[in-house]
């Protein structure tokens, strides 16, 4: 009997500890685990080869296109100021006037010493010098006519026995002297005429003088700087103002030396500015130096930028793109195809159903588009905005 019981019981346990381990092995899983992720419904675009434009990215400054240290040419007190900073002036504009009334005495008095000469010369404004016409010399021509006359007669009554020897001599005497006169006079004249070159040179330095009392702009431009005020007194050589022409401004640009061959007058370039960002402006290669700098080994490149609305300015720093040449046509998808996350790019090609992740190497940007260096091959496909929901492997599904 207790044997019985004995195995009754232990049947009994062996049957409850079956039945719990039946209980726990059998739970059923839900279809959520069970299931695989959904697919991720994406825009596609294929990767095209087409021929773009390509630019060698260069630094420069800003400068302007003309700039002058405008100084006074003779001395003076400021009378007037007719310009301040930013004055727009045309050339030959007024800067500054100075006292002019010793500049003015100084030219009548040069203007009446050379008209003295020139009327003891006999000489009009205008006419050419001739000394036979000086009346110095007049006088002394008619004088030797006259002695030569009377020689000439003296000679054929000498011939004749009609007058002495001593008569001969004194009228030859008289007609040597006559001659000698004559040269004098002429000597004389062109001395005068030389004093009358002499005396227009100081009515021109005086009328400069008078004209420099004036001090004017030497081109079209901007007054960026006037440093006398009415009143101020100013010497020969002395800076008043400081002129600038900023349309066009010139760039100046250092390129490296390996990419010298790809620099060339009448060169494309855009530019971009911290000042404006977003916004480029266009440019030509004006100059190219026959010499590289020793120091840094790089050329030094000019280009003229137009400024006709004054928005650019002298001293801003320019981030210069050059064009280069026309060389193999470029990969290009589109911008939204690529993710670019601490300073590596990737994109996702399609495979089949699936995406294949290829982390690339990026060049230069056209439009809406961009080229791929290395990671992808023309005519694949690549998923648009990935955003960040795609894997390496990842189902997808193509939207139309």
């Amino acid at each position: 009997m207790t044997r019985k019981l004995f195995i009754s019981a232990f049947i009994g346990s062996a049957a409850i500890a079956a039945l719990l381990s039946t209980g726990c092995s059998a739970q059923p899983t839900s279809a959520a685990e069970s299931a695989e992720p959904a697919p991720v419904a994406v825009r596609v675009a294929a990767v095209r080869s087409q021929s773009i434009d390509r630019f060698l990215r260069v630094t420069g400054s800003l400068a302007a296109d003309e700039q002058a240290e405008v100084a006074a040419e003779t001395g003076g007190r400021v009378m007037a100021t007719p310009v301040e900073r930013g004055t727009r002036v045309s050339a030959g504009a007024v800067l500054i006037r100075l006292s002019s009334q010793e500049a003015d005495a100084s030219l009548r008095e040069a203007d009446a010493n050379a008209a003295q000469i020139e009327a003891r010369l006999g000489l009009t404004s205008g006419q050419p010098f001739d000394p036979a016409h000086v009346p110095e010399v007049l006088n002394a021509k008619a004088s030797l006519d006259w002695a030569e006359a009377d020689f000439n007669r003296i000679r054929a009554l000498l011939d004749q026995k009609v007058v002495s020897q001593s008569e001969f001599d004194q009228k030859q005497t008289q007609m040597q002297a006559a001659r000698q006169q004559y040269r004098t006079a002429q000597n004389a004249a062109q001395q005068s005429y030389l004093s009358l070159r002499a005396a227009r040179a100081r009515v021109d330095l005086a009328r400069k003088t008078a004209a420099d009392t004036v001090v004017k702009a030497p081109f079209a431009g901007l007054v960026a700087e006037r440093v006398v005020s009415t009143g101020d007194y100013v010497t020969r050589g002395m800076k008043v103002a400081t002129v600038v022409r900023i349309n066009p401004l010139r760039v100046e640009l250092t390129v490296p030396e390996q990419y010298l061959s790809q620099v060339k007058e009448g060169q494309a370039v855009k530019l971009t500015v911290d000042a404006y960002a977003g916004e480029t402006f266009s440019a030509k290669v004006r100059f190219v130096s026959p010499a590289l700098k020793t120091d840094q080994r790089a050329l030094t490149v000019e280009a003229i930028a137009p400024n006709a609305d004054s928005r650019l300015k002298p001293g801003l720093f320019a981030t210069a793109f050059l064009q280069k040449p026309t060389a193999a046509p470029a990969l290009l998808v589109p911008t939204t195809a690529v993710e670019t996350i601490a300073g590596t790019s990737r994109l996702y090609v399609v495979k089949g159903q699936k995406a294949e992740e290829r982390i690339v190497t990026t060049g230069e940007r056209v439009g809406d588009r961009i080229e791929i260096a290395t990671g992808v091959a023309a005519g694949e496909t690549v998923a648009v905005n990935p955003r960040g929901k795609l894997t390496d492997g990842t189902r997808l599904q193509i939207e139309q």
